[in-house]
């Protein structure tokens, strides 16, 4: 017979069983992995996983809720005897080989009852009134992009502010000093209702309801190249109707460009309000970081050459693209590939491993790995315009390209004509434009029009210019 239990002190999955000790024992998930080494004594072997983990050199969290895989070497579980025990916050539920992990909630307010009388009474309750900023990266899955870099600033300048991050469970680090705040927790809602700024850098959603005093600054996540919002492609009136709804929420938004400014604010119609155009704070760092600490925490020695593999995402996939081998790849240009999925490719795709492979679609910052990476891989990703900062080779894979641009989301400029790399269609293609010496010569004017267009901003101070004037409007008081 094997056993299933929660250690609540070590908070610990400790399975154990009769006979043989086994060789391994692992507990896998979709963005996180644990190991045991099982161990035996009178007869009965045991495995106990920690249901926390550290990556990419940051601190111990607790495991990301979703479901996982426990696979013990030589021992079937499908059929066990499974005992089951929840941590208070908690939920961890056992049934045979599969462990399912849910956010630290309450259990009533998990469920559906629950979370409509908590947002029932947000909706009626008053707010706006604490001196407080509540941040927002990609829906919580991430505790990064512009609103961190904000974040940052303000906690420098106006430390007495009271800072609050949504996030969807505590696996997601928050910055130095803020405060986690689960999605769907009566805190979270507290949060969302009381703060007198929100600071985010996708859609509120539809539980969104503006209390009297609150201010919503939207920083957007990219300078578009493929069509968005009312532009993209096929005529739907519930999609029109819901662009404008949500754009009506904002009171703010941030644009990285003059370019960037014109096409947001006819894809969101966002006419009347202000557009501050202050270049992007998460891009300060390519101007001003150290390069090397990052390296050493991902594991990467400082003579190793960097690729950093960053696709967008696709309308009609779930899961990143697969358009490269990255453990080849690692082979023919002699490097180490860092691989980065879209944030919408976070929670249904798989990390990716293999040798000099390591996946980075869950690190917080993408912008500390354009700093570390000697070139960029990407296609339409919006990333490019962060990238071009440095000043660093590009090479876009797109062997997709006439789907994409004929059928599937179309661009607002043609790629093929300005961008500042070669365009590909083949990972062949690609070994040899990372082996071409000549590769940054043949791309030296179109990159410095490039960048004179879409990166006059990004010098290394946005995030104080637009601190500076969120403190000048006493959007919050320092």
């Amino acid at each position: 017979m094997t056993t299933a239990e929660i250690d609540e002190v070590r908070c610990a999955l400790i399975v154990t069983g009769d006979g043989a000790r086994p060789v391994s024992a692992v507990l896998e998930g979709a963005r996180a992995r644990v190991t045991a080494e099982p161990t035996d004594e009178a007869g009965r072997w045991s495995a106990v996983f920690p249901l926390h983990l550290a990556r990419f050199g940051g601190p111990e969290l607790p495991l990301p809720s979703g479901v996982y895989a426990l696979r013990i070497d030589g021992i079937d579980l499908t059929g066990a005897s499974v005992e089951r025990r929840v941590l208070a916050g908690l939920g961890i539920a056992v049934a045979g080989a599969m462990v399912t992990i849910d956010p630290p909630l309450d259990a009533v307010h998990l469920s559906p009852e629950g979370q409509r009388t908590l947002e029932e009474r947000y909706a009626a309750q008053p707010g706006g009134t604490e001196n407080a900023v509540f941040f927002e990266s990609f829906y919580g899955q991430s505790a990064g992009c512009n609103p961190r870099a904000i974040d940052r600033e303000l906690a420098a300048r106006a430390p007495g502010i009271t800072r609050y991050w949504s996030v969807t469970d505590l696996s997601v680090a928050v910055p130095d000093g803020a405060i986690a705040v689960v999605e769907g927790s009566p805190e979270w809602w507290r949060a969302r209702a009381s703060a007198r700024l929100l600071v985010v850098n996708d859609w509120l959603r539809r539980r969104f309801v503006r209390k009297s005093g609150q201010r919503v600054l939207q920083t957007w996540h990219g300078t578009p190249l493929k069509r968005l919002a009312l532009h993209r492609p096929g005529f739907d009136p519930r999609r029109m109707a819901a662009v404008v709804k949500e754009s009506r929420r904002w009171d703010i938004l941030l644009a990285q460009n003059r370019y960037a400014e014109r096409i947001l604010a006819k894809a969101y119609a966002f006419f009347g309000k202000p557009i501050w155009v202050e270049g992007y704070p998460r891009n300060d760092v390519l101007v001003t970081g150290d390069a090397a600490a990052r390296r050493a925490a991902l594991g990467i020695r400082p003579d190793e050459r960097v690729l950093l593999y960053a696709p967008t995402w696709r309308d009609d996939r779930t899961e990143i693209v697969d358009f490269v081998d990255p453990e080849q790849l690692a082979r023919d240009a002699d490097a180490v590939v860092l691989v980065r999925g879209h944030s919408r490719t976070l929670k249904p795709g798989r990390d990716q491993d293999g040798a000099r492979v390591i996946d980075v679609t869950g690190y917080p910052q993408t912008a500390e790995l354009l700093l570390i990476a000697d070139e960029l891989i990407t296609d339409y990703s919006s990333v490019m315009f962060d990238f071009s900062v440095t000043g660093k080779p590009m090479h876009f894979l797109v062997p997709d390209l006439d789907h994409y641009r004929g059928r599937l989301r179309g661009f607002y400029f043609d790629l093929a004509a300005r961008a500042p790399g070669p365009l590909l269609r083949t990972q062949d293609e690609l070994v040899s434009s990372l082996a071409d010496p000549s590769r940054t010569e043949r791309f030296a004017e179109r990159y410095a029009a490039w960048r004179r267009q879409f990166n006059a901003r990004d010098d290394g101070h946005a995030a104080e210019r637009v601190v500076s004037r969120i403190l000048d409007l006493g959007l919050v008081d320092a």
